[in-house]
């Protein structure tokens, strides 16, 4: 067994960040672009479209789910952009709809194939359901190592 191998911690190639707009989320991803940065990995950054959060005239109009669309796409690619500011070369965006844990672990991770999941863990405020009950289930069910950051 080579003693220097096993002294380093496991290097990523690609890291996956989830994002909402609870300040874990921010966070999660300070620890995302500093890690992805160390690693000169690729960081992915991803939120969650949630359609049960949406009433049935907001869910059945285009315009208003395609509208909430368009504002998570800003939103990321705000975040995207501090990621390259911060000197991380290699940077994607990604929006899934759904459930955040379940899209995330069954959609999200197959396709994009990181080997790294960053969430925030728990916002105590606010009525939305933030990304951090949805911690458990990621750490729980994920098929790649989880960083929760509090």
């Amino acid at each position: 067994m080579d003693n220097a191998g096993s002294m380093n911690p496991k290097k990523f190639t690609r890291i996956l960040v989830g994002v909402d707009d609870s300040p874990d989320a921010q966070l999660a991803f300070r620890y995302a672009m500093n890690r992805a940065k160390f690693d000169n990995a690729e960081l992915v950054i991803c939120s969650v479209l949630e359609s049960d959060n949406m009433n049935i005239y907001q869910a059945l109009s285009k315009d208003y789910v395609h509208g909430q669309r368009a504002d998570l796409q800003k939103h990321l690619e705000a975040y995207e952009n501090l990621a390259q500011r911060f000197g991380i070369t290699k940077v994607k965006i990604i929006i899934g709809e759904g459930d955040p844990g379940e899209t995330i672990v069954k959609q999200i991770i197959p396709e994009v194939e990181p080997d790294l999941l960053v969430v925030g863990s728990l916002s105590k405020t606010g009525v939305r359901k933030y990304f951090g009950s949805q911690a458990a289930y990621m750490a729980k069910y994920s098929p790649i190592s989880v960083m929760i950051v509090r």
